[in-house]
């Protein structure tokens, strides 16, 4: 079942509240709110300033919306079509002013669409109340036991790991930008939770304008800093806007979070190709800053989101899968949207051990340049500089789009870099590599999509299995302790036949269809997609785990070589 739109959710009666000096900056939005919409809306009239750019640019918006509202039948869209509609039939007689005044009025529109808010009262509710409703959802025959819980259960399932203690005293010197990678669309909530409860400053972030139609996230999200992109918008203003509202909400010191992979990882790997437009707008706003004389630091800090177990793995990995799913960019029937999943899912989250690890990394500079405890810049050879010379001009700091643009670049190289580095590898995921590597060893010559068509024809012994994740994990250890990669608790304690037992019980709480299961003393590798989902997260080290079984390397080096998008 859909969780339909209901009336909006009413916060309970709470006196007004008014921030104290020593609150996140983010306590302060609500004031700036039209001041910052101003502000983006003036470097949208900076940048189209000629006739010839304002009329391209209008028109380009005007086809790009008329397009989408053409296939739309609520009325809503209707209103649109004939807003967008009109602006064509007017356009070639406006006078000079009157396209610019059009520019402006659109320009405005969309950056009240995308603003966000943030209510404190929200804040401090959801810091209460939020840890006893995730866990009563996690057990719900235990309600009211789990909404006194302050959160300890909650506390365990979801583990942070990285630099905390660093960052406390970074976002206290400067802008933080986080840049997690992306699975699913529990990603905000469960980086929400770890923010609040390490004592990290609550961020602004940008979520897909889908997830609003939730009334329960909605509520939270609307209220806690999120601010709305419509990825369904293709018009080159819209896009311009969304940057311009990242840069000018980072220029005034507000800690910020974007996904660089755009969208959530369909295929399960870790993020290589970045979309970067956000991060961009981090560089843009430190050479603005330091153009005006002011010296914030801006510090990026990528870090990695793992999960055991992923609430909408079988929806992504076929959508990923499908030829329609190479194009489809939102996907709004996911398990995210059915209550039922969500139940189901949260049951089996709450019995694993450690369910998602939060992992940041080291942060950087907006060049890529790690910092030190005190936020000062290093060179690679560990020597202190200054930012502000990649945007000085003989001795001015400057705005320069193509400079700022090839520094982006390189910055998205190192966040790249970090998240192999970070990802930490979880029971499931070595499992899933294990008996899909022995899934490509038995069907030598065959194509992926040929390779996925074998549902529960290859066998293995379960004590033979066993073996092969014993061996696969000690690989998996070597790599760590080359700081290669990072390896879960679990999977570092427990023997691997009861790393077995344990992924299988996992998958089978959760998932509709077996993943795999033990039949006659062997394992069935049941739902080749789903073990293909969970295996692509170690696939980029799929040579390295294989050992020196010559068939077990040879599969590997078809794992590694697989064309699959992520």
């Amino acid at each position: 079942m859909k969780l339909l739109p209901t009336k909006p959710l009413r916060l309970p009666r709470l006196r007004t509240y008014v921030p104290a000096p020593t609150d996140p900056k983010i306590f302060w939005f609500n004031s700036e709110r039209d001041d910052i919409v101003n502000d983006v809306v003036r470097r949208i009239l900076e940048r189209y300033q000629s006739d010839e750019d304002i009329e391209l640019c209008l028109n380009d918006a005007a086809y790009n919306e008329i397009r989408r509202h053409e296939a739309r039948t609520d009325e809503g869209a209707k209103n649109r079509l004939e807003y967008w509609r009109g602006i064509v039939r007017r356009l070639s007689r406006m006078s000079s002013e009157g396209r610019q005044e059009t520019l402006r009025e659109c320009a405005t529109k969309m950056a009240y669409d995308v603003a966000g808010n943030f209510d404190p009262r929200v804040y401090k509710f959801a810091a209460k109340a939020v840890p006893g409703l995730l866990t009563a959802v996690m057990n719900p025959s235990s309600v009211m036991r789990s909404l006194l819980d302050s959160g300890a259960r909650l506390d365990e399932l979801v583990a942070a790991q990285g630099p905390i203690e660093k960052l406390r005293n970074l976002q206290r010197k400067g802008t933080i930008v986080l840049a997690p990678t992306h699975c699913s669309n529990l990603d905000s909530i469960a980086i929400a939770w770890v923010l609040l409860r390490e004592g990290l400053s609550p961020v602004v972030y940008g979520a897909g304008k889908n997830l609003f139609s939730n009334p329960i996230i909605s509520f939270f999200m609307h209220n806690l800093g999120a601010y709305r992109v419509d990825r369904r918008i293709k018009a080159t203003l819209y896009k311009d806007v969304l940057k311009s509202y990242s840069s000018v909400m980072i220029e005034r010191g507000y800690h910020s979070l974007f996904f660089p992979g755009g969208t959530r990882s369909r295929s399960g790997a870790i993020e290589r190709r970045l979309k970067l437009g956000l991060a961009g707008s981090g560089i843009d706003a430190f050479s603005r800053n330091h153009s005006r004389g002011i010296k914030r630091p801006v510090y990026f800090v990528p870090a990695t989101i793992n999960y055991a177990l992923v609430l909408e793995a079988e929806t992504l990995i076929d959508d990923h899968l499908k030829e329609a799913g190479r194009h489809r960019y939102i996907i709004e029937d996911d398990e995210f949207s059915r209550v039922e999943r969500w139940i189901s899912f949260f049951s089996r989250f709450r019995a694993l051990e450690s369910a998602c690890v939060i992992r940041f990394g080291e942060p950087m500079d907006p060049f890529g340049n790690r910092v030190d405890d005190e936020g000062r810049s290093l060179a690679p050879d560990g020597r202190t500089i200054d930012p502000m010379t990649y945007v000085t001009r003989r001795g001015q700091a400057v705005v320069d789009h193509a400079r700022d643009a090839a520094y982006t670049r390189e910055l998205g190289e190192s966040i790249a870099h970090s998240y192999g580095v970070e990802t930490v590898a979880m029971p499931t995921q070595l499992l899933a590599h294990v008996i899909f590597r022995r899934m490509v060893r038995a069907t030598p010559g065959l194509d992926l999509f040929a390779r996925l068509r074998h549902r529960g024809d290859i066998a293995i012994p379960v004590e033979e299995l066993a073996a092969d994740l014993g061996n696969t994990r000690d690989a998996l250890l070597g790599l760590e302790q080359r700081g290669r990669i990072h390896v879960d608790a679990l999977l570092r304690r427990e023997s691997p036949m009861r790393i077995l037992e344990r992924c299988l019980a996992t998958w089978d709480g959760y998932h509709l269809r077996p993943v795999a299961k033990i039949v006659s003393g062997s394992v069935l590798a049941e739902d080749p997609n789903l073990l293909l989902y969970y295996a692509n997260r170690l696939r980029g080290f799929a040579v390295e785990l294989s050992g020196a079984n010559e068939a077990d390397r040879a599969a590997a080096r078809d794992i590694e070589v697989m064309e699959l998008r992520t």
